[in-house]
């Protein structure tokens, strides 16, 4: 009896969090409530309904702009839009440099997503700039732990303040965990965010690791000379100018606000549908599209591949869908 009451107390609490009758964010009642309205995308199980939903909001780390924010030069275009194709993809684009474009990460157990865009993106732009002849990854794991000014490493940032720090004071390279083919490795080990995979799974959002201006044990790189730098501005948050830097420049790093329904996509073209707000979020831009009809960003996230579709997602583009298009960065790296 009273593990029937026990339950019922549970279930009760779980109610009221959620808006009395509303399903949890995490369950097939919630997925199956999506897809009901065959809106321009579909929803499916990305993470176990056990995660808890705090640990995958702390995965959301554009922090609040601060009052006194940073304000980065803003790049205007001279655009042609009779040059700009219905459809581009950066991967496609400059070939050459397709498996640094198309590389998805995963932040792991660290609200360090502000960094990973940021990274992502200098990391693509030093391949097309160079004509493909420097092919390296900016590593997340310096610019996470090093920029103070950032934010509060795993605990969030802002996307400005990342670039401004590659301008000003460089960032080093470095890939995934335990790999050996840059300056510094990340080191928050990766997890299993998602229903299946072989790895342990994701817990609470670990402490930000120790900011070190050394290269990892092992590995034949001096710090202070793989520093990499470049410019830093913001773009237009008019559609053309966006993809006109694209096209000129390569991929952005772009953040926009998460409703609790995004945390289930799986294909289509993602526009908010149901679920309360849970954060802000940082990705990647590396093309557009149109998929039967709707205009979409096509952008990388940094969950790994298990999420969404295999890492990527598309969401509705000229709208300013959840304010994708407010804040898009780049930056031209010295090569």
């Amino acid at each position: 009896m009273k593990c029937v009451l026990l339950c019922a107390v549970v279930l009760a609490t779980i109610a009221l969090s959620y808006g009395g009758l509303n399903p949890h964010p995490l369950s097939d009642e919630f997925i199956n409530a999506i897809n009901s309205k065959k809106t321009t995308w579909k929803a499916g199980r990305n993470f176990d309904i056990h995660t808890p939903l705090a640990n995958i909001k702390k995965l959301l780390g554009v922090l609040p702009k601060k009052a006194n924010a940073r304000q980065l030069e803003l790049k205007v275009h001279s655009v042609d839009v009779n040059a700009i194709p219905e459809s581009f993809d950066a991967r496609e684009a400059w070939p050459e440099c397709a498996s640094i474009i198309g590389d998805i990460r995963d932040q792991a157990s660290c609200g360090s997503c502000w960094a990973f865009g940021a990274a992502e993106a200098m990391s693509d732009r030093i391949c097309i700039h160079s004509n493909a002849t420097v092919k390296v990854s900016i590593s997340t794991e310096d610019l996470n732990t090093c920029c103070y000014e950032c934010g509060d490493g795993c605990n969030g940032g802002w996307p400005a303040e990342a670039w401004a720090y590659w301008a000003e004071t460089g960032i080093v390279t470095g890939g995934k965990y335990e790999t050996k083919d840059g300056c510094k490795a990340y080191t928050v080990p990766p997890c299993e965010h998602h229903t299946e995979g072989d790895l342990p799974a994701c817990g609470d959002i670990v402490p930000t690791p120790q900011c070190k201006k050394e290269c990892d044990a092992g590995v034949d790189i001096e710090y202070k000379s793989d520093l990499r730098k470049g410019s830093a501005y913001q773009t237009s948050s008019d559609e053309s100018q966006i993809q006109t830097e694209i096209m000129t420049n390569g991929p952005v790093e772009a953040d926009f606000d998460v409703y609790e329904d995004f945390l289930n996509y799986k294909s289509g073209v993602y526009q908010q549908t149901t679920g309360n707000y849970a954060g802000g979020h940082a990705i990647k831009i590396l093309g557009w599209g149109v998929e039967d009809g709707t205009p979409y960003w096509l952008a990388a996230n940094s969950w790994n591949e298990d999420w969404g579709d295999k890492g990527y997602f598309k969401i509705l583009r000229g709208q300013n869908e959840c304010g994708i298009e407010s804040d898009i960065i780049g930056g031209i790296p010295v090569v």
